[in-house]
């Protein structure tokens, strides 16, 4: 099963940054009041999260300083989820039931993108051949 997407292994890498990434940014603008979401306040810890999230999430979808831009967004994923969810909801090892499953699925992503980096399809990736 493996060797039959092997051949698409780039493609899916690259695939699944730019989704993500697109994702990342959309829970950002919501933070800003677009997209149905309720404007938070700038200059509060969850206006600091729509800037990394909107910002981030639009240099991830680009593949521009992945490995860095990932590694803040999957620290920034962990914080959220022990603050906004584990300490509001409870139960840390159940993330379906304090209903952190996006944070902690974010969060080992963007981790898993800054130890491998964009892939091809990246703006770093054109950069390097430069």
């Amino acid at each position: 099963m493996t060797r039959f997407l092997e051949p698409y292994s780039e493609c899916i890498h690259d695939t699944v940054r730019i989704v993500a990434g697109y994702c990342f940014m959309l829970h950002g603008l919501m933070k800003f009041g677009l997209l149905g979401g309720d404007q938070v306040a700038i200059a509060s810890l969850l206006g600091l999260a729509a800037i990394i999230e909107t910002v981030g999430g639009a240099l991830i979808i680009v593949g521009l300083f992945t490995k860095p831009v990932a590694f803040i967004a999957s620290g920034q994923m962990a914080v959220a989820y022990f603050i906004g969810h584990v300490a509001v909801q409870g139960s840390p090892l159940l993330p379906l039931v304090n209903r952190g499953e996006s944070a902690v699925l974010f969060c080992f992503l963007f981790l898993y993108l800054a130890s491998v980096g964009p892939g091809a399809w990246s703006v770093d990736a054109k950069l390097a051949k430069s």
